[in-house]
């Protein structure tokens, strides 16, 4: 019944985001075959929508995943340094490779994401202090450093536009054609839904995974993979979405337990739901001008991490 309810709530939704934005079209006006109507909604309007559901779901199984494999409800894309590495990369490829395509510097950044995710995990590996709070906030550090060389790159290179394309989410350049490199997303969850038993496993420790005769590092290495991809072809194509993979496996997990086979589908629908809500707030509050979604993201998701973090701390005291 949930999962019904749920479909039905992001089928609204969506019709409605179909509809909305600053030339107005309307469902006779698609039917009829108007061309201007139709020309908009099957070269903007259906994109963005795709787009945004999936950059939803990607990101916050995301979230899962490394919660599950880092044994730390903080960890994220965002906190992780997953996001921060993915847009160095992306720069880098562009200085190095300026005649480049898409999906060559796509493989680069890829390259990058995984790089740094790496070190954080190394990072996580190595701190005696192992508080829910301190590890992300290292990661956040470690992101914030990373972030200040592609800073730097872009002011040396004069590519401060391109960085900040990365650094700001954004749904109102999405358009048919430069999309759907996001598609590699949907068999990337596939994968996940397989593993997730295994990652779950992986989650217990990395003894206990050896004990039961699991693989870890390989199982924690398809993670990071998975991860880095998904990071990847979302910052590429909308660039930067913070507190998705933070919040939404964090509140799945407070209704639903931590069992992550289970989680994944809300995981990816209330993701889903979550950025298409904030993707319409941030289309209304300023119309016919748009907040881009980075920012209604990032309040909205700024407050319920404080929440997140606020009941937690009040459980352990």
């Amino acid at each position: 019944m949930k999962k019904i309810l749920l479909f039905l709530v992001l089928i609204i939704l969506s019709v409605v985001s179909l509809f909305l934005g600053a030339k107005s079209i309307t469902f006779i006006d698609v039917l009829k075959g108007n061309a201007q109507s139709l020309q908009i909604f099957l070269i903007s309007r259906v994109p963005r929508l795709v787009s945004i559901l999936v950059a939803g779901v990607g990101m916050s199984v995301c979230g899962l995943i490394m919660q599950q494999i880092s044994q730390n409800k903080f960890v994220s894309p965002t906190t992780g340094a997953t996001i921060d590495s993915a847009q160095l990369g992306m720069i880098v490829a562009i200085i190095l490779f300026p005649s480049a395509g898409l999906m060559e510097k796509s493989i680069i950044s890829f390259v990058f994401a995984l790089i740094g995710t790496f070190i954080f995990m190394i990072f996580l590996r190595n701190i005696k202090i192992k508080n829910a709070v301190f590890v992300p906030l290292v990661g956040i550090m470690f992101g914030n450093v990373i972030g200040s060389m592609t800073t730097f790159l872009g002011y040396k290179f004069d590519l401060l536009q391109s960085v900040s394309s990365w650094t700001q989410g954004n749904f109102s350049m999405v358009l048919k054609g430069n999309y759907e490199l996001l598609y590699l997303s949907i068999p990337l969850m596939v994968i996940t839904i397989f593993y997730a038993n295994k990652f779950t496993v992986a989650g217990m420790g990395k003894d206990f995974a050896k004990n039961l005769g699991l693989n870890y590092e390989s199982i924690v290495n398809i993670g990071l993979i998975i991860v880095s991809l998904v990071t990847v072809t979302v910052v590429v194509t909308v660039g930067s979405i913070p507190f998705i993979g933070l919040i939404v496996p964090n509140l799945v997990s407070y209704f639903k337990g931590d069992n992550m086979k289970g989680n994944i589908f809300y995981t990816g629908i209330i993701g889903a739901l979550f950025v298409l809500i904030c993707d319409i707030i941030g289309r209304v509050i300023i119309y016919p001008y748009e907040l881009p979604i980075g920012v209604m993201v990032g309040v909205i998701g700024s407050v319920i991490f404080l929440f997140i973090v606020l009941r937690r701390n009040s459980r352990a005291a």
